[in-house]
């Protein structure tokens, strides 16, 4: 069903079509995306919250409204009409898990497919991973703070790991080092 999506909309329609999810009996909403989906930087959380779900976008609650602040620090904003200064967000889990809780290696790799197609349809130049969940889906790894901060790469694109804004609400110290992520995105786009 992935493959076969040809846009961005086909993909959408493929997922709200696929019935092997438990999850998505669960959710309210299918979360599919948020930005501009010409912009050079994608940014791939984990799953929807209860807000996400509720409103059907990607980090709309309390992380959401962080990584906002945090983009527009290095002058990106999803909501950007310039693909220069725009970003493009999305989960790997397109529906919400009960709880809150992680998605399992079943359910992450399930989903996977449509994920690397949805890489492909945007097209990024640099991939933004936060959390172990992306990490463990594109990169195989767990393990977000010693990956963190560190490029690397998937499916022939740059990655920057970086922790989750929602363990930057629950541990401020951190936030020094997401600025360093930050700017080593911000370099990175500037071509140094």
């Amino acid at each position: 069903m992935a493959a076969g999506a040809a846009s961005l909309d086909a993909l959408r329609e493929a997922m709200g079509a696929y019935e092997h999810c438990e999850l998505k009996r669960g959710a309210r909403n299918l979360v599919f995306c948020d930005g501009n989906p010409k912009a050079r930087v994608m940014i791939i959380g984990e799953a929807p919250g209860a807000d996400e779900d509720r409103l059907g976008r990607p980090f709309v609650g309390r992380a959401g409204q962080l990584l906002d602040r945090m983009l527009a620090a290095i002058g990106l904003s999803r909501s950007s009409p310039d693909a220069e200064r725009a970003v493009y967000i999305t989960n790997v889990m397109v529906w919400r898990p009960p709880g809150n809780r992680d998605p399992s290696a079943e359910e992450i790799s399930m989903m996977l497919p449509f994920l690397r197609r949805h890489i492909e349809l945007v097209d990024p130049e640099v991939l933004v991973l936060m959390g172990n969940t992306p990490c463990l889906a594109l990169l195989e790894r767990r393990g977000i703070l010693k990956l963190r901060g560190h490029w690397t790469q998937t499916q022939n694109r740059p990655v920057m790991p970086m922790t989750h804004p929602a363990y930057l609400l629950r541990n401020p110290i951190a936030k020094r080092e997401a600025w360093a992520d930050l700017l080593e995105i911000q370099a990175k786009l500037r071509g140094k």
